[in-house]
């Protein structure tokens, strides 16, 4: 059940249907298991020639990606975090169809995947990326969702799969 004090928006700014209420639920579980008490975080789900704008401009790559997240302002002490994810839809369907899933349920691993990037979670190193890999999993399996990511593993392009 949200929160009163956890904002959550999502702007929708591409041409596929999209069902919101998986990701503001999912984003809410991840808030609340990591002591967030208060939260603002905005999610924009956009295109594949959007989302590399942005990632263009904020992190210096210049291609598609799955998943943008941005800190924008974190209190420890009182538990209070605002973010913005930047998620591409085409990209989801794009992996969807080599991983044998859905759109849907991509879109979901990398709404997962960012906001586990927001609550403090890195995957440089690959230690790291096995514990986000861990967490992504039971988030999905809390939703009923197979987490999809073994078929990625042995790939070379850890973070192009990742996109953060």
């Amino acid at each position: 059940m949200p929160h009163p004090d956890h904002k959550i928006e999502i702007a929708d700014e591409q041409s596929l249907p999209i069902d919101s209420d998986p990701l503001i639920t999912v984003v809410h579980q991840i808030l609340k298991d990591h002591a967030i008490s208060k939260s603002e975080i905005s999610i924009a789900i956009v295109d594949d020639p959007t989302i590399r704008s942005f990632n263009k401009q904020y992190l210096e790559h210049d291609y598609e990606t799955d998943v943008i997240s941005f800190v924008l302002d974190r209190d420890e002490n009182i538990g209070s975090l605002s973010g913005q994810l930047i998620v591409s839809t085409d990209t989801a369907a794009r992996m969807a169809h080599e991983v044998g899933g859905t759109a849907e349920d991509e879109l979901l691993l990398y709404v997962v995947h960012g906001t586990l990037h927001l609550v403090g979670y890195d995957d440089k190193h690959e230690s790291d990326a096995q514990e986000m890999r861990d967490a992504e999993k039971r988030y999905l399996q809390s939703m009923g969702i197979e987490h999809r990511w073994k078929d990625f593993e042995s790939d070379s392009g850890l973070n192009e799969r990742e996109g953060s």
